[in-house]
């Protein structure tokens, strides 16, 4: 039985959501014409919404809906600290801990040769223009500790060290609140190399 082409299109649209594949992606489509079509609606509208209205901002490449985002603008974030991480979800977290008052960079991804994720990909160069900017002391690399954050972090940090910025890397640990017998080895490891004095 051949379904109907647009119905094929929504379903081969739905999967290019990550972790999406074809059956999820047909439950969702038989759902969304079936149970909740104002849903659908809905999210073809704020779908199209933000295709239209959120871009990237100048300064720090996170989304915003205006040339230079709120962060970016905000007159009581200290200038002189840059923070990269690689993704909106990274700067989100970081801003719930209230624990950092500068400014940020988003690289959008993380170098990731054997998808083809290379240096041009992720910004790299729009970092170091933004990194020296004159007003610019310390850039804190924030990527995360996977192979491919590792990898990003230090090509990263050769960038930006060669042309003399300062650049310091997040520390590993322990959780607040953690046990010991409960930890891996790595982070344990990791935390006694990162221990600073009392």
């Amino acid at each position: 039985m051949s379904l109907p082409s647009s119905l094929e299109h929504l379903i081969d649209a739905l999967r290019v959501l990550p972790g999406v594949g074809p059956k999820s992606a047909a439950r969702m489509a038989y759902h969304l014409l079936q149970r909740n079509r104002p849903g659908a609606a809905r999210l073809a509208n704020a779908l199209n919404a933000a295709l239209e209205g959120v871009r990237h901002c100048e300064r720090c490449n996170n989304f915003s809906e205006t040339p230079v985002c709120e962060l970016c603008s905000h007159a009581k974030r200290d200038p002189r600290q840059l923070c990269v991480v690689e993704m909106p979800a990274d700067l989100n977290r970081l801003e719930e801990t209230h624990a950092y008052r500068g400014l940020y960079f988003v690289l959008m991804g993380r170098l990731s040769p054997l998808d083809g994720v290379g240096p041009r990909e992720i910004g790299l160069e729009q970092l170091i223009a933004r990194a020296r900017d004159g007003i610019t002391e310390e850039v804190i690399l924030a990527t995360n500790f996977t192979a491919e954050g590792e990898a990003t972090a230090h090509y990263a940090g050769e960038l930006l060290k060669a042309r003399g910025l300062k650049v310091t890397r997040i520390a590993r640990g322990l959780p607040a609140g953690g046990e010991l017998e409960h930890v891996d080895g790595m982070t344990i490891a990791q935390a006694l190399l990162d221990r600073r004095l009392v």
